[in-house]
């Protein structure tokens, strides 16, 4: 039995750091998983900045409200899950990922949690695996799933490897360069294709 494991954020949604980033104008604020492939650094670099700056979730969760999914994603999670099982596999946060949950579908979503104080302050994060995607995809395994995994950054790929099929969605230029066996697509309805040939495999 195959399940369809997916990156959220840059494949389904926009990326919420960025759109905050840029709603606070502070765009040191703008890296990503693109950018920085050491998701503990990236995160600590990020509390940092907020704290400098004084800015708790409140504020994320604001700018978060304001975010819609990626034009066809809806359409094409919907068209998904009739033909598999889906899971969304996000190194984002519960407190970040339900507004845009409820905007998609509510889709089954696996993430991870922020640690926060009583007034807001974000003080640090707990992660809910080591290596949540590859750990996930090789769990799913472990009970009998071979998996389909499809990511756009540098902590999808471990699992997009370690699946029967994986593909690159809207990747930048140089992970997919870096990248050459695995198939990039820019489009919906040609990762809904991709997708749908290797479930019949």
């Amino acid at each position: 039995m195959d399940i369809v494991c997916l990156d959220m954020e840059g494949v389904l949604v926009p990326e919420i750091w960025i759109a905050f980033a840029d709603a606070v104008g502070i765009p040191e604020l703008r890296k990503t998983t693109r950018d920085e492939p050491d998701y503990d650094k990236l995160m600590k670099y990020r509390i940092g900045i907020l704290k400098e700056h004084g800015l708790g979730l409140k504020q994320i969760q604001d700018t978060i409200e304001t975010i819609d999914p990626l034009p066809g994603a809806r359409e094409f999670l919907d068209e998904l899950r009739k033909k598999a099982q889906v899971i969304i596999i996000s190194d984002t946060f519960t407190q970040f990922a339900m507004p845009l949950m409820k905007k998609l579908n509510y889709p089954t979503l696996f993430c991870n949690t922020l640690e926060v104080a009583p007034d807001g302050e974000i003080t640090g994060f707990r992660m809910r695996i080591e290596k949540s995607k590859l750990s996930t995809v090789r769990a799913l395994q472990s009970i009998g799933y071979e998996t389909i995994a499809s990511g756009d950054s540098y902590n999808d790929l471990a699992m997009i490897k370690a699946s029967k099929a994986g593909f690159l969605f809207r990747s930048t230029e140089q992970i997919i360069k870096d990248n050459p066996e695995l198939q990039a697509f820019e489009e919906f309805d040609d990762l809904l294709k991709a997708i749908e040939g290797a479930l019949e495999d």
